[in-house]
C-alpha cells in the first residue's frame, strides 16, 4: 500500500468514527431525570420566642449608677493603684542595667562559680558572656535576681496582670548544658 493510501484509509476511519452517537446524549437524560425527581426538603422556621421582662428584685440593694457605688469603686481603685505603684515606683527611678535590653528567652546560663565566697552565674547572650550576682537585674520585666545555685538563677519580675496592677512574679533561668 502506497502512503496516499494509508492516509486516505485512515482520514475516512477518522470521519466515521466522528459520525457515531457519544455518551453525551445519555448524561443529558440521565442529568435531566435525576433533577425531575429531586425535590429538596426544607424546614419550615420555627417561632421565636416570647420575651417576658424581669422586675428589679434587688431594690435594697446600692443602686448601680449611684454616687455612693461610685465613690466605693474609686476608693478601692485608689488603694490598689497605691500599693501597685509602690511596687514599680523604684524600678521606674533607677539606671537600667545593661542586661535589661535582652528578653529572658535569649539568655542562656552556661555556668556558674564563686568569687570571694559569693555566687555568680555565667549567661550567655548573642555570643558573649556576663557575670551575674545576686542584686543584678535581668529581662526587660524589671528582673531581679534573688539567688544564684550551680544549675538555676531565680528572679522576681514585675509585671502587670490582666486588671493592669503590677504584681511581682517569679522567673529561672536554667544551666543549658551543651548537646553534642
Amino acid at each position: 500500500m502506497r502512503p496516499v493510501h494509508k492516509l486516505l484509509m485512515t482520514s475516512l476511519l477518522l470521519a466515521l468514527a466522528a459520525c457515531g452517537a457519544t455518551g453525551e446524549d445519555e448524561l443529558r437524560q440521565w442529568m435531566a431525570d435525576q433533577q425531575s425527581q429531586t425535590h429538596p426538603k426544607v424546614a419550615p422556621i420555627s417561632e421565636p420566642k416570647q420575651f417576658k421582662p424581669e422586675s428589679y428584685t434587688q431594690v435594697t440593694a446600692i443602686e448601680p449608677f449611684s454616687n455612693q457605688k461610685l465613690t466605693q469603686a474609686l476608693k478601692r481603685e485608689s488603694t490598689q493603684s497605691v500599693s501597685s505603684g509602690a511596687l514599680i515606683a523604684p524600678e521606674l527611678a533607677r539606671r537600667k542595667e545593661a542586661l535589661e535590653a535582652y528578653p529572658l528567652d535569649v539568655m542562656v546560663m552556661v555556668g556558674s562559680l564563686s568569687k570571694a565566697g559569693k555566687p555568680v552565674a555565667l549567661v550567655k547572650i548573642d555570643n558573649l558572656l556576663y557575670q551575674v550576682k545576686p542584686g543584678n537585674h535581668l529581662g526587660q520585666n524589671y528582673g531581679r535576681v534573688t539567688k544564684i545555685t550551680e544549675t538555676e538563677v531565680t528572679l522576681r519580675e514585675i509585671v502587670q496582670d490582666t486588671a493592669g496592677e503590677w504584681i511581682e512574679r517569679p522567673a529561672t533561668l536554667q544551666l543549658q548544658e551543651k548537646s553534642k
